[in-house]
């Protein structure tokens, strides 16, 4: 229903119509498998009361945060976002029938429902009852249960993390039938692929929080180079998984996030970093910076930083934010880049003057 459903009973009427029809459980229920290191989630699509929502189920697994709830990653493009909303597949013939055909009756049973609604409960009705449909718009002879089995009716899910309602429930077409094995119609640029779920891969992805390791630890002294590393132990890429399951039907994306470069803010404008921007790259094994050593207190770091002035009574927040790399793999061969993502972890910083003693 891409057109004529819709010029024939209205943009509002047609809003009016499906916001009546709710057809599946609460947009969102998340349950978690396991731990929160290698946990599995699952996401459900469905209806806040503003139209027809698929039933699907995203699976996440791998590295992703507790209870479906979005990661801790920050992508650094900012015009980039997750997908608000797709079209998952929904349900059988039959059980579409026995749902989509309860709700219409029982709308057009209300007191009240006619004029403009009513003609469009009844176009709406007979877009899943006649093959012919209307106008150009084919449509399912009694919803097409003789091909029970042979396909799902696909429908809209609705992203539960975009905060924007209008794009949330952007994917407002009616459901549509797909046979099993095909892809879905070309005019559902939403329809889930592989690259939309390594897109809420990414929004669910959990990354590691890593605490820099630093020399002098916690407290250091004003002029005095502090140097900072981190082991190739405890930074290394962390990948997270999303895929949905249909009868005939599913698809998987693994995205995976690899540490590139570490960046030093010391929390105050009185400080000089080394690198000169902050930004300290990876190391060829894997580790960035360099471990402090004896006799090297009067050397500049490769990745650290020195503070100006003391601290006083209180601390330097020093933040250490981590870039992550993020490309994506998927069913069929599929892949590609994602925009790089940050996390960072404050620590608090003690910085002492030197105390010289005079005799």
């Amino acid at each position: 229903m891409k057109g004529a459903l819709r010029a024939f009973i209205g943009t509002g009427t047609l809003t009016l119509v499906l916001s009546a029809l709710v057809l599946t459980k609460p947009a969102y229920a998340a349950k978690p498998v396991g731990s929160d290191k290698g946990a599995s989630t699952e996401q459900t699509g469905g209806s806040n009361n503003t139209g027809i929502y698929a039933a699907a189920r995203i699976q996440y697994s791998g590295s992703v945060a507790k209870n479906g709830s979005p990661g801790n990653v920050t992508s650094t493009d900012v015009n980039w976002t997750p997908p608000p909303c797709w079209y998952a597949p929904y349900l059988g013939a039959e059980d579409f029938k026995k749902e989509m055909s309860k709700d219409i009756e029982g709308q057009m049973n209300t007191p009240g429902m006619g004029g403009h609604a009513g003609a469009a409960l009844s176009e709406l009705q007979r877009h899943y009852e006649d093959e012919y449909g209307w106008t150009d718009t084919p449509g399912y002879k009694d919803y097409n249960v003789d091909k029970d089995g042979e396909g799902m009716f696909w429908a809209a899910v609705e992203n539960p993390d975009e905060p924007d309602l209008l794009k949330r429930s952007s994917c407002n077409d009616l459901p549509f039938w797909v046979d099993n094995g095909e892809a879905p119609p070309p005019q559902y640029e939403e329809a889930i692929t592989p690259k939309i779920l390594a897109a809420l891969a990414y929004q669910h992805m959990q990354l590691p929080d890593t605490e820099v390791s630093l020399a002098p630890e916690e407290t250091t002294k004003v002029n005095l180079p502090t140097w900072a590393w981190l082991d190739k132990a405890v930074f290394d890429e962390v990948q997270a998984t999303a895929a949905i399951n249909a009868p005939g039907f599913a698809l998987q994306a693994t995205t995976t996030a690899k540490p590139v470069s570490l960046k030093l803010e010391p929390g105050t404008d009185d400080a000089v970093t080394y690198p000169a921007s902050g930004e300290c790259t990876i190391n060829a094994d894997g580790s960035i910076g360099e471990p402090y050593a004896k006799g090297k207190a009067d050397q500049n770091p490769p990745c650290g930083l020195t503070y100006l002035r003391s601290s006083g009574d209180g601390t330097f927040d020093l933040q250490a934010t981590i870039t992550w790399e993020i490309a994506w793999t998927g069913s069929g061969g599929a892949g590609g880049d994602l925009p790089d993502g940050t996390f960072g972890n404050g620590q608090e910083v003690v910085v002492q003057e030197i105390q010289a003693v005079n005799r």
